[in-house]
């Protein structure tokens, strides 16, 4: 519910609230542009000492004003013709003519009712009213993402453009609030839903009667500092019965033109003053540094408005759509998806679809909106888990286990989990065991054992189907067809074998990268976005399952670039160590955001062995800003399957590699990388104490033994490889 009322209030204001706030930030310019125009002036200056001036320049001066920019401003009229100008307050002369700047107007009038008069302030107020609804639903979301307030700053991971959205949000989101609150509480005024009494002598009084007193010694102006003044009004020349009017940041009252007493005073009311200050936070008048940053909050609006909507058409394409869906709190079966790449929604329409058949009223939707409370009807809930990188939730799923720890008390209904990953990983389904330890640690009742599904395996779906059947006392048969992503043809410009005489054959290929189209391009879809680390999707001939291999290259390189180890009966391996230049391939591209570099100024330790070299030769192909970056490196012989060695002298030289370290299996002295490590314990040490980051890519039998090594090194240094994975500075790609 909260992701609805985020979203299309967010989708139908787009256009209003992005009008709105990006006339906002405009005007948010004026107020420092005149702090910067207004003359210094001496402390001491007196509102009677500048009286006594302007009066000696201009006899016929009306008015004194002060802005809360600390512009002066005069108001004369003289030989029979008004006139005005902008002040020194130091000399009394006239600086400049007292203009409005025309584009200042129309923005005003532009922000404040669209030039459609009252009509136009009542949309403004309900743009205000959205824009506050949008932030309020935002913080609560981002707090969400990110595992709760205290983790507000959390790092982030997943696509781009939601990623780019929750990191603004949560910068912004104090500015668009307070921008949105002092704007609706100004509306209010306007139309008199808050009325503000106005506290004001009600006359000056009985007067002496005498004229000619010097403002500069009248006691009320005299002892009074220019700052803070807001006006004062002249007695008409030789009006005997008339006083000085003067207004100041606390009151209001008069001055005797005589004896220069104050005749009558009025301090400002409680109303008045909190309308004064909301004015200030909402225009900036006052405090132009403020009025600055809430003019950066609002130019978020529009990055805001285009990340949401990306993100949301993004959602679309990835979620499996599936007909008669039925409503939260009506539904008797509850199904819901964490998903990192989005294949998981197909098995769980395939269930949907075998449940709806047999007359469940079934309802879809992302695990983010656990919350038993929001099914009331629902006699059985099944959480459908995929795991990310080392056991991790996927980026839409953080956060679940905190709202299942905050339970009450165990829901009615009873619950059943379903595991997605890849049984070559030593944390298999890690993150879908977490999520039943948590249920069963409230009590949760529970239908079946987690099952599994390795590599979307159809008929891993099918057992668990017939067990789900069996705990339901009635038979259930899923059959799921896994959808295939949507290719792309890549063409094979070179290759570069290795390894053969190590008996393990390793192949570089490079693809020519696509065209992509404009549209691609601006939504990031096929290959026209993609980093080193990122994963290509191969769905080798004779089989519905993609092979994912881990990508050398980026966009900016111009090609496509994977390294292939050929496995014995390995069916994509085989075919791709067998095209030549000129062959095609299909492929997909899937977004690794875990497994990027960064741009972080921190160095960079890079260990891998064998084909997991890939993607740090990609990290260091880019390191054109020449962080310091190590890299261990395991192989078998040197003269066999050193992948990369010309790149890697070349990036030395060019500074883009800092220091590399081979581990050579079957050379004289064999070691591995994590000995390697061990090795150079000190200074390893001294670079994570330094920031640097740790990534590694191979097989998980050695990111395992790195592991170990790492901790023995990080132990005496109060680190460790789990507290380093919490900071995002040590992760992993295994296969």
């Amino acid at each position: 519910m909260l992701r609805l009322l985020h979203r299309w209030p967010g989708l139908l204001a787009a256009v209003l609230v992005t009008l709105i706030t990006l006339s906002g930030a405009a005007l948010s310019v004026f107020p420092a542009l005149d702090s910067l125009a207004a003359p210094r002036t001496a402390a001491s200056l007196s509102v009677g000492a500048l009286a006594e001036q302007v009066a000696a320049r201009h006899p016929g001066v009306e008015q004194l004003r002060r802005s809360s920019a600390g512009l002066v401003t005069a108001w004369w009229f003289e030989n029979g013709a008004p006139g005005s100008a902008v002040i020194d307050p130091d000399t009394g002369q006239d600086l400049a003519p007292t203009q409005t700047s025309a584009a200042y107007r129309w923005l005003r009038d532009l922000h404040r009712s669209l030039f459609l008069e009252d009509s136009g302030r009542l949309a403004v107020a309900a743009g205000a009213g959205l824009m506050l609804l949008l932030a309020i639903g935002g913080a609560f979301l981002v707090a969400r993402r990110t595992g709760g307030w205290r983790r507000w700053f959390a790092r982030l991971r997943g696509p781009l453009a939601g990623r780019l959205h929750t990191e603004i949000a949560r910068v912004a989101v104090v500015g668009l609030v307070l921008s949105s609150l002092t704007g609706l509480a100004m509306s209010a005024q306007t139309f008199d839903l808050v009325q503000i009494a106005v506290t004001e002598p009600d006359g000056p009084g009985p007067v002496s009667g005498l004229t000619g007193l010097s403002p500069a010694l009248m006691p009320a102006l005299a002892e009074l500092p220019l700052s803070e003044l807001r006006s004062l009004t002249f007695p008409y020349p030789g009006d005997a019965t008339e006083a000085f009017a003067l207004t100041t940041t606390q009151g209001s009252g008069f001055v005797d033109q005589g004896t220069g007493a104050l005749l009558a005073w009025a301090d400002l009311g409680v109303g008045e003053r909190i309308s004064a200050i909301i004015e200030m936070l909402h225009t900036g008048q006052g405090a132009a540094w403020l009025g600055l940053l809430l003019g950066l909050a609002a130019l978020s609006v529009p990055v805001l408005a285009a990340t949401g909507i990306l993100t949301w058409l993004a959602g679309l394409r990835g979620r499996v759509r599936v007909r008669g869906n039925a409503p939260a709190r009506s539904a008797d079966s509850v199904i819901l998806v964490a998903s990192e790449g989005g294949s998981s929604w197909g098995f769980a329409a395939s269930l949907h679809r075998a449940l709806s058949g047999q007359g469940a009223r079934v309802h879809l939707a992302p695990m983010a909106s656990f919350d038993p409370d929001r099914y009331p009807q629902a006699r059985q809930i099944y959480l459908l888990a995929a795991t990310y990188g080392d056991g991790d939730a996927p980026a839409s799923a953080r956060g679940v286990l905190g709202r299942i720890d905050a339970l009450q008390a165990p829901p009615r209904a009873r619950l059943a989990v379903l595991g997605f990953g890849d049984r070559s990983f030593p944390h298999f389904c890690g993150f879908a065991r977490r999520i039943e330890a948590r249920l069963e640690a409230k009590g949760c009742d529970l239908l079946l054992p987690m099952g599994t599904v390795d590599r979307q395996s159809p008929q891993d779906f099918t057992r668990w189907g017939r067990a789900l059947g069996a705990a339901l006392s009635q038979p259930l048969e899923l059959t799921h067809q896994p959808q295939t992503p949507r290719m792309e043809g890549l063409t094979l410009v070179s290759r570069r074998d290795y390894g053969a005489e190590v008996q393990a054959p390793m192949v570089i290929l490079r693809f020519a990268l696509p065209p992509g189209t404009l549209w691609q391009r601006l939504t990031g879809r096929g290959f026209a976005r993609f980093q080193a680390g990122d994963l290509i999707g191969i769905l080798p001939e004779g089989s519905p399952v993609p092979r994912f291999y881990s990508l050398a290259s980026s966009r900016a390189d111009g090609f496509v670039e994977i390294v292939v180890r050929k496995q014995p009966g390995g069916l994509c391996s085989g075919q791709l160590a067998a095209l030549e230049p000129g062959d095609q391939i299909l492929a997909f591209l899937r977004p690794n955001p875990g497994f990027h570099a960064g741009r972080a100024k921190k160095g960079l330790i890079l260990i891998g062995a064998g084909t997991g070299i890939g993607p740090l030769a990609g990290f260091l192909r880019a390191n054109h800003r020449r962080r310091p970056a190590r890299l261990y490196f395991g192989l078998r012989d040197p003269g066999s399957d050193f992948l990369y060695r010309p790149e890697l002298s070349l990036w030395q030289q060019q500074g883009h590699l800092s220091r590399l370290v081979t581990a050579v299996s079957r050379g004289s002295r064999p070691e591995y990388v994590q000995d390697a490590l061990r090795r150079d314990a000190g200074e390893l040490g001294r670079a994570v104490m330094d920031g640097a980051r740790i990534m590694v890519c191979g097989g998980w039998e050695m990111a395992a033994g790195v592991q170990a090594a790492l901790t023995e090194i990080l132990t005496p240094l109060d680190l460790s490889p789990a507290l380093l994975k919490a900071e995002g500075r040590y992760v992993e790609d295994v296969y």
